[in-house]
């Protein structure tokens, strides 16, 4: 049998986890539980052996939790902490999609969304649908880019503490995106990734010229970099927590040992080995084990 850790996530403010629903969750699994609060109100494990599937007993726990706004999450315990961070942006780390914020700015944010939205269900290809959208972007002005970082862009709740927990912890971050280095650039700063890698954007007389720099960055480019920097490190693939929301982080997502979907596409949360429905993204460092007393709040 293999030792599990069951990790049960509410959230202070619209739904505490209470004893209620840690007594829900044991008597569906049938488990005589043993609590370790990680966070009071907030956060709480159960270890134990099962010759269930983690898969399985994530699905158990969801069924005694429905209707309630408590995430689960089963991992094994070996290994639980992870070494490696590798993050999409937009929409994960960032409230918005910057692309669909560029292209309202310029009045085609209805167009450039639609396309938007079918690549993050999977629906469309990402190259093709990245090449459309920056055709109707075509003639942008720099300092539009720079306005609309200062006035649309906001990070997710729990971006930062996740990023600096993991590094003080001694985890490698690296900000992965289809998106643009123009907007990864910042966001790792402030945010504190080592690097980042995305699209690069290109400008005539400071101008976009409704083309991007080839090659373009997408869904394999993500998992290669995964692959790389395991290498570099001398990890393997399962000492990586990936997370992302839509179907170009599927790759990554899959190979990495926590693949975590976060307010995930129905396409991404079929290929995550976690999905993060309610809480915020200090839900994953829960999830490795952390407790509230560790996280790093600057």
């Amino acid at each position: 049998m293999i030792t599990y850790v069951l990790t049960l996530i509410g959230n202070t403010e619209p739904e505490p986890l209470l004893p209620v629903h840690t007594d829900l969750v044991c008597s569906q699994l049938e488990l005589n539980c043993k609590l370790d609060w990680l966070a009071e109100d907030e956060a709480c494990d159960l270890i134990f052996p099962s010759e269930l599937s983690a898969a399985e007993i994530t699905r158990q726990a969801l069924i005694a939790l429905e209707g309630t706004n408590i995430d689960a999450a089963c991992i094994p315990v070996r290994g639980r902490r992870k070494h490696i961070l590798i993050s999409d942006m937009d929409s994960t780390i960032i409230d918005q999609e910057c692309i669909d914020e560029l292209g309202a700015a310029i009045g085609v944010g209805s167009q450039i969304s639609r396309i938007t939205k079918a690549v993050v269900s999977g629906e469309m290809d990402f190259p093709r649908a990245l090449r459309q959208r920056m055709a109707l972007m075509k003639g942008m002005e720099y300092s539009l880019l720079e306005r609309v970082y200062k006035e649309r862009i906001t990070v997710k709740a729990g971006a930062r503490t996740l990023v600096r927990t993991m590094r003080h912890h001694g985890a490698y971050c690296i900000l992965v995106s289809g998106g643009f280095s123009f907007f990864t650039s910042r966001i790792a700063k402030i945010t504190g990734f080592h690097d980042h890698q995305a699209n690069e954007l290109t400008f005539v007389a400071d101008k976009l010229t409704g083309e991007i720099a080839e090659p373009i960055l997408g869904r394999s480019a993500k998992l290669d970099t995964l692959s790389r920097l395991c290498e570099i490190k001398g990890l393997s693939p399962t000492d990586v927590l990936a997370v992302g929301d839509g179907a170009n982080d599927i790759e990554m997502i899959r190979a990495a040992g926590i693949g975590a979907a976060f307010h995930g596409s129905v396409a991404l949360k079929n290929q995550a080995n976690i999905c993060i429905n309610h809480a915020d993204l200090t839900a994953l460092l829960y999830i490795q084990g952390y407790r509230k007393s560790e996280f790093d709040l600057t």
